[in-house]
């Protein structure tokens, strides 16, 4: 199912490899997903504005898109590897230091830092795993990578609700989470191809007028991830809704991810990647409508599991169509290039979503995200109809 004609041998040792690369980064979604609610509710105790809690949460997003184009670089001179085992360690440091530390001014320049070396070990990652992914099933192997991704990140809140969000046993879970994704790499790392950029060599930023629609889908999704982990808790309050029912509300939320990234994937191969991208983000903007119309009533459970199903969704079509349409260096600066558009949709948004809610209040969180998705979803009409 990996390679045609391979050996038994040879197509078990890339399942293998398969395999302990998605573990990788599942359990580094653990860490993630843990994080952002954590130092949210922690911010918030603290008596911290809903902009500051936002502003604090781009930091990371920041590191992103500072590391994205050194990336095919440190592969070439390091070695993909060992640049991704070395992030995985510098990131179980950075997370120990902002629990550590406790203070909202320090946290900054913590949570850019976690973001300049967590983004190496996702990015080099997901290049390992497009690579091994057969072209006429790529739709279903993304979708499979998307879920177990997606299982990291409803692990991360779950944590919350078993440890608590006081003292050090959130941060000890996040912290062995890293160290645990560095020995889940180590297992497979010399079965894992070559990243390489022989031959005409694309640039990050030269990767980006080839598929700017592409990335700009990228910008939305990334948007929309970050500011409802940073800020959803925070709309709670809002309603009065306690810390453990939204961190409930946010693992349902990611558990739609969970379901429906293979499905989604499936329909790709049936229709296209991009026709299965526009539904998303058609339907991310009906959950931005029902959002607060729902939220203190029982449909808002399915509501927010199909919604976090579709916003994810808008990423995992668009990871399918990078591997569809680009190869080699064009491939490495594309997955470069989807991290820092990444980047800057997490930098924009949650300050952004954040600064709307203190002007607007509660409703400021569903009217900004359903602005950006309608802005996409109008661009990618008006783009079709162009060509």
């Amino acid at each position: 199912m990996i390679a045609t004609g391979a050996s038994g041998n040879e197509t078990g040792m890339q399942w293998a490899a398969l395999t302990g690369v998605i573990a990788t980064v599942s359990v580094f979604a653990i860490a993630q997903g843990l994080s952002y609610p954590l130092l949210s509710f922690i911010l918030q105790r603290q008596g911290i504005s809903p902009a500051m809690i936002g502003l604090s949460a781009a930091m990371t997003p920041v590191g992103f898109i500072v590391s994205s184009p050194l990336i095919p670089a440190l592969a070439r001179r390091f070695g993909a590897g060992r640049t991704a085992l070395t992030c995985a360690a510098l990131s179980a440091i950075m997370l120990a230091l902002i629990g550590w530390t406790q203070n909202v001014y320090l946290w900054f320049p913590l949570r850019f830092l976690i973001g300049v070396v967590t983004n190496p070990l996702y990015v080099l990652s997901e290049i390992w795993v497009i690579a091994l992914a057969p072209p006429k099933r790529r739709g279903r192997v993304m979708g499979i990578y998307s879920t177990v991704i997606s299982a990291g990140f409803a692990a991360g809140p779950l944590c919350l609700l078993a440890v608590g969000t006081e003292g050090w046993p959130p941060f000890l879970v996040g912290i062995a989470a890293f160290v645990f994704c560095g020995a889940c790499l180590a297992l497979v790392l010399r079965r894992l191809p070559k990243v390489d950029e022989a031959g005409h060599r694309v640039s990050v930023m030269g990767f980006m007028p080839m598929a700017w629609l592409l990335l700009s889908a990228v910008v939305v999704a990334a948007g929309f991830e970050q500011a409802v982990l940073a800020l959803l808790p925070v709309y709670g309050t809002y309603y009065g809704i306690a810390e453990a029912r939204m961190s409930a509300l946010l693992s349902v939320m990611i558990a739609g991810n969970i379901a429906m990234q293979v499905p989604l994937g499936l329909l790709a191969e049936r229709l296209t990647a991009r026709l299965v991208r526009f539904i998303c983000v058609s339907l991310t903007v009906l959950g931005c409508v029902l959002l607060p119309v729902l939220i203190e009533t029982p449909l808002i459970w399915p509501c927010v599991f199909i919604w976090g199903a579709v916003s994810y969704g808008i990423y995992t079509m668009s990871i399918i169509e990078l591997g569809e349409r680009f190869t080699g260096s064009a491939l490495v600066a594309g997955n470069a290039a989807f991290s820092l558009m990444w980047g800057v949709g997490g930098i924009a948004m949650p300050p952004l979503a954040g600064g709307a809610m203190d002007i607007l209040g509660a409703d400021g969180l569903p009217i900004t995200l359903g602005a950006i998705c309608l802005a996409l979803a109008v661009t990618t009409v008006m783009r079709r109809r162009m060509v």
